[in-house]
């Protein structure tokens, strides 16, 4: 039976889609790869490839490699196979055409690490001037107050300011998300959930078959797959220390500082030594990878984001051990900014594809029944 190469797909596609679609079409006929991960088994029960279908499929792929190193038509065959880096191309693609706004798309498609780190720079310049407009002197001195952070800014200006750029994010994020659900989703239940969300925190899919991911010196292991959960739960754990701080804030009535030991304290220096850890590992793991699996148009949006979230991690570590030294206070702004620009950032940033895979799992895990 020939390979059918000679579909045509709409006219309105890109060229990410009219390749993938291409992919996934020859990929049918072949079905080696159906046991590697969920792509290809959610690929087979289609026949056609709408631009929803392929946003969820790319979705789907963690680019450990292992479809590449099995498939008999990879470069340099003619068919010139390589689902990877095609899908790499389609989901950063799919990130600009469903941000919210549809204008803020735009920042996507120049996103890197020029944009991530001058943006951190940036707002810690601006926080800095403020200081020093409003305090002269107090940007070195502050480390010594018995108010710590506040002797710099006020809490209810922290509040108001994060509090609006939080919120920010979580309403760019979720219009983002439900952008790429009605385009790509299908009706799920509470079942599916349970599911994906067991498939995104173990990160089922991220063992290339249960090899692991390949790189550059062709052997695979498992190595993304710790850096990943170092990183996530690094963040997470980071969460819950603001949040922790938050009631006792409120509730409780005890007003920050806190101690190392306390559970606030705890619970950020656990998360800032994850997400220092995870995303230097995440970085090496970008430069060891297999050139013929990277996206070139994607590196500079990957870059950016580990770098973001190393400098959340990194800045907290040492605001912490330096608390009360002189360096606080230029520390201080260097962490809020970076805080500040990860929360302006997030929805049009990497950070999206965690949010983006989960929905696609949902799907996976509906479609399967």
């Amino acid at each position: 039976m020939p390979l059918p190469t000679d579909t045509v797909p709409p006219s309105d596609f890109t060229p990410a889609q009219t390749e993938a679609a291409r992919l996934m079409t020859v990929c049918n006929s072949c079905r080696y790869c159906e046991g590697l991960c969920a792509v290809f088994p959610a690929m087979e029960l289609h026949r056609d490839f709408s631009a929803g279908t392929l946003d969820h499929l790319a979705s789907l792929c963690h680019s450990c490699g292992a479809c590449y190193h099995d498939c008999q038509f990879a470069p340099p065959h003619e068919f010139s196979i390589n689902v990877p880096q095609a899908l790499a191309r389609l989901r950063t693609e799919s990130y600009a055409r469903h941000a919210w706004p549809a204008a803020a798309g735009s920042l996507i498609a120049r996103g890197g690490l020029t944009l991530g780190l001058g943006t951190v720079a940036a707002i810690a310049a601006l926080f800095i001037g403020l200081i020093m407009w409003n305090a002269p002197g107090a940007l070195l001195t502050a480390g010594a107050s018995p108010k710590g952070f506040y002797a710099l800014m006020p809490h209810g200006a922290m509040v108001v300011l994060f509090g609006l750029a939080f919120f920010w994010a979580l309403l760019a994020t979720a219009m983002g998300a439900r952008n790429f659900w009605r385009a790509a989703g299908t009706p799920t239940g509470l079942p599916d959930h349970l599911h994906a969300a067991h498939d995104a925190a173990r990160l089922t899919y991220l063992d290339g078959g249960g090899v692991g991911c390949y790189n550059a010196d062709d052997q695979p292991t498992d190595r993304r797959r710790l850096w990943h959960h170092l990183t996530f739960y690094g963040f997470l754990l980071c969460f819950a220390a603001t949040s922790v701080a938050t009631l006792y804030h409120y509730l409780l009535g005890r007003e920050a500082p806190y101690p190392w030991w306390d559970l606030p304290g705890l619970l950020g220096i656990l998360g800032g030594i994850g997400l220092v850890v995870g995303t230097a590992g995440l970085w090496q793991a970008k430069s060891d990878r297999l050139a013929d699996l990277k996206d070139p148009e994607s590196a500079g949006l990957d870059r950016a984001f580990i770098a973001v979230l190393f400098l959340l991690g990194l800045t907290g570590l040492l605001l912490r051990f330096l608390g009360e030294t002189p360096v606080m206070g230029p520390m201080l702004a260097l962490h809020l900014g970076t805080v500040l620009a990860f929360f302006l950032l997030l929805p049009y940033s990497k950070m999206v594809h965690g949010l983006y895979r989960y929905l696609a799992l949902a799907r996976y895990a509906r479609d399967k029944h």
